[in-house]
């Protein structure tokens, strides 16, 4: 992997991380079309840099953080279903979904849901006055939904978006549990995945990785600041109509 590559990567994973794109689909088509040898190093590398884009999170949403227990215990509830699931079926998901046709044909399914999505938000009222009051079981369900992001092309923040649509929450509230979950997801996601796949890096391969943290983060941090006025004043189906042109598009370049 050259630097060049690697800043292209990092960009995809801040940008897509926290979009209903799918940032894993959009690195495995990234490096298939740069053809990038998927050897220890740059599968660590696309792993660990998601580290990154979890920081922007942490630092975007501080104060919430630090507002009280409630809203931990909430994102723990949501977590559960993810934490057994993907535990049970990681080898299983690594062995056989991880593949291009996987992804794009993931990608051009899930805009058609999020097109039709969109139109059941237009006008949605929340049922919470404040994420924090969403009960144990409305965030329960927007786990077990966030399990069908395990195939690679679904997307984390799609999964958690569209199940916070249908548990009770209005566009930007689902939107801004979809960002406060990734925290919890990611880091144990990212940190077992290290774990499976321990690698020992030459010099350049910690300065690549140094590069992909720092440019993820950054572009996390605007792609989410740009993401929450896209969602108040266009809602979802945009983005719907990029993964179904995307999809299409990639089918077309592997078939």
């Amino acid at each position: 992997m050259t630097i060049i590559q690697a800043i292209i990567i990092a960009i995809i994973e801040g940008l897509t991380e926290f979009l209903p794109v799918s940032s894993t689909g959009h690195m495995i088509l990234a490096s298939s079309l740069m053809n990038i040898n998927e050897d220890a190093f740059v599968k660590t590398f696309e792993i660990a840099i998601q580290v990154g884009a979890i920081m922007a999170i942490i630092m975007l949403y501080a104060k919430r953080f630090l507002k009280g227990i409630n809203i931990y215990l909430k994102l723990g509830t949501a977590f559960i279903p993810t934490a057994v699931i993907g535990f049970l079926a990681y080898n299983l998901i690594k062995s056989v979904l991880f593949n291009p046709i996987v992804v794009a044909v993931s990608l051009f399914i899930g805009g058609i849901v999020l097109i039709l999505i969109d139109r059941h938000v237009v006008s949605k009222k929340s049922n919470v006055d404040d994420l924090e009051n969403i009960s144990y079981k409305n965030a329960f369900f927007i786990g077990l939904i966030q399990c069908f992001s395990m195939i690679p092309g679904v997307s984390r923040a799609a999964a958690t978006i569209v199940g916070g649509v249908f548990n009770g929450l209005d566009k930007k509230q689902a939107t801004e549990f979809s960002f406060l979950l990734a925290v919890p997801t990611m880091l144990a996601a990212t940190g077992y995945d290290l774990i499976k796949t321990p690698v020992t890096f030459a010099k350049e391969e910690y300065i690549l990785l140094a590069i992909g943290l720092a440019v993820a983060f950054v572009t996390a941090w605007l792609a989410v600041k740009l993401f929450l006025r896209i969602v108040e004043n266009y809602g979802f189906k945009h983005f719907g109509f990029y993964r179904i042109a995307i999809g299409l598009i990639f089918l077309w370049v592997l078939l």
